[in-house]
């Protein structure tokens, strides 16, 4: 079946509310997208929402990418050759996850959809539902009390928040919520580079009583090896984020002692599916357990991550919660949350439906 058409564009939508990490305050979020039609009508969807601080690649250059001769010539292309097209693309855009993912995901979802089933079904799915986590940004212990009250009350059962600005509020605000969500919630932590090795120590000793379930990258990338003075139990539970680029970095980080016990797998960074796929099974033989997170993302890429999470049987953790955030979205469906779970439906390609 071969392509008869590509149509790359960009979208700007608003979040439904600002929120900061520790380098930065975000209101809204560019999403580039990629629709690949075939001779027989079906449209494949991808879409990329990089984050240039961590790879380099803003929105603006992702659609200059693939508005570029190499993306108008998959016209003519067989989509059965897919996983070859996706091999040619990381060749041309090596080291552009963002272009990268939008055309393994617009091909992924084209395929599925070509040979009529979910793409979680043609890896093999291993994991049925897990729960997501929802981010709680930087803010005062008021607010975050607030914020985690709203979450409850939707039954979220997994509070991820984010520090890395003030070691001694953000432990105030990890005490607090362990006191009033003990055995209720659970509790993570992504600093985003944002602690030194003393400050990722004192607030290891600070917070052991809360149990904290993982840590996301506490030091600044380039500093993995200052994590190796910390016991192998304390590194167990951290988690290569902005470190945890491509499947390079895997291999590096599975070489024993081990900075990281977890590894952070997100589409935007390691440029999709394929991607994504070597980085885990390089975890699966070291012993590494899955954290599949997120950008602010459309509930076309969260899709597409989900079922690809689904595929890897050392997947543990989810943070997919990117297109919660959106006011808007270009489609709808994909997944639904029951008791907190998320779980993909059985329709071909990644199974969300393409609002008019």
């Amino acid at each position: 079946m071969k392509i008869i058409a590509v149509r790359p564009f960009i979208n700007k939508l608003a979040l439904t509310k600002p929120y900061t990490i520790a380098y930065n305050t975000f209101a809204d979020v560019a999403l580039v997208f990629l629709e690949i039609t075939l001779a027989n009508g079906i449209v494949g969807l991808g879409s990329a929402s990089p984050a240039e601080e961590v790879v380099g690649e803003s929105p603006e250059q992702t659609l200059a990418n693939l508005q570029t001769e190499f993306v108008e010539n998959l016209v003519g292309r067989d989509i059965r050759h897919f996983q070859q097209i996706i091999f040619e693309s990381h060749q041309h855009f090596a080291l552009l996850p963002g272009t990268q993912a939008a055309i393994d995901l617009a091909l992924h979802d084209a395929f599925g959809k070509y040979l009529g089933v979910s793409v979680a079904s043609f890896y093999g799915q291993k994991v049925k539902a897990l729960p997501t986590s929802v981010t709680i940004g930087i803010m005062n212990v008021a607010e975050t009390l607030e914020e985690a009250k709203n979450f409850a009350q939707l039954g979220f059962k997994i509070l991820k928040v984010k520090t890395g600005i003030d070691v001694e509020e953000d432990i105030e605000r990890i005490l607090r919520l362990d006191e009033l969500y003990k055995n209720k919630m659970l509790i993570r932590v992504d600093a985003n580079q944002g602690y030194s090795i003393q400050d990722l120590q004192y607030f290891l000793s600070a917070t052991k009583e809360a149990k904290i379930e993982l840590i996301e990258q506490p030091l600044p990338v380039g500093q993995e090896k200052g994590l190796l003075i910390l016991d192998a139990d304390d590194r167990k539970i951290l988690t290569a984020d902005e470190s945890m680029k491509n499947a390079k970095y895997a291999l590096k980080f599975s070489q024993e002692p081990q900075p990281f016990g977890i590894y952070n797998i997100k589409l935007m960074k390691c440029g999709g599916i394929m991607g994504a796929l070597s980085i885990a099974n390089i975890a699966q033989n070291a012993g590494i357990e899955l954290f599949w997170g997120c950008n602010d993302e459309s509930i076309a890429s969260i899709t597409a991550a989900l079922h690809v999470a689904y595929s890897c049987p050392n997947t543990r953790y989810l943070d997919l919660d990117g297109s919660f955030d959106l006011a808007e979205d270009l489609v709808s469906g994909g997944f639904s949350i029951e008791d907190g779970l998320m779980k993909i439906n059985d329709k071909a390609g990644f199974g969300f439906e393409i609002l008019a």
